[in-house]
């Protein structure tokens, strides 16, 4: 079935900004700090949202990802309580994360999944540059047919193509996006329900 020696049925594939932590509401007070002021609301581009162009969106993005604010982003919703309690019914999660190719964000990243969900709960954690798409992380499970939890439509589709079973966290940017393979969901406690 597949070249890992995981049992495809009990292991989700999850993102993690969107996904498992509030990338956004941590981002928008550093970029208030800054001075910046948001321009647009709901949008999913940093630029747009705050007026600047590409180049400044993914400089300070960048910036941001590889500070020390990365390591302390508070849990998304109720992820903490259904990510537990899925580890807790035999779970694991392995986590693809398009934050930074830098060692010591990569270990403040892991730092705040274990210290908010729990020591052993993500057994790993792939972290790819900063904005990359999720092709090269989520081949290694193609054909698999594990649950892949994402919030970019984009990411989700390109899981739903490799052989994944997709989830797709609902936000204002992703709310006009619709696929019959791919479930939408606002909270964990759906995709808690739907596969236990």
């Amino acid at each position: 079935m597949t070249k890992m020696n995981y049992r495809a049925e009990k292991l989700i594939l999850v993102d993690c900004d969107g996904v498992l932590l509030d990338w956004k509401y941590a981002f928008y007070s550093f970029m208030a700090d800054k001075g910046y002021i948001m321009k647009v609301h709901g949008e999913y581009e940093v630029n747009e949202t705050f007026g600047i162009t590409k180049a400044e969106a993914k400089a300070l993005i960048r910036q941001f990802n590889e500070s020390a604010r990365i390591g302390y982003l508070p849990g998304l919703r109720d992820a903490i309580k259904y990510v537990k309690k899925l580890h807790d019914e035999g779970y694991v999660f392995h986590c693809i994360t398009s934050l930074s190719t830098d060692y010591y964000a990569g270990k403040l990243r892991e730092h705040n999944l274990e210290t908010l969900f729990g020591k052993g709960v993500f057994e790993k954690v792939v972290c790819l540059d900063c904005g990359a798409d999720k092709d090269d992380g989520l081949a290694p499970y193609k054909d698999s047919g594990c649950i892949w939890v994402e919030d970019k439509p984009e990411n989700a589709e390109c899981g739903l193509n490799l052989g994944l079973r997709p989830y797709l966290i609902a936000h204002d940017f992703n709310d006009h996006y619709n696929h019959p393979d791919i479930t939408k969901v606002r909270l964990w406690k759906e995709i808690y329900e739907d596969i236990v």
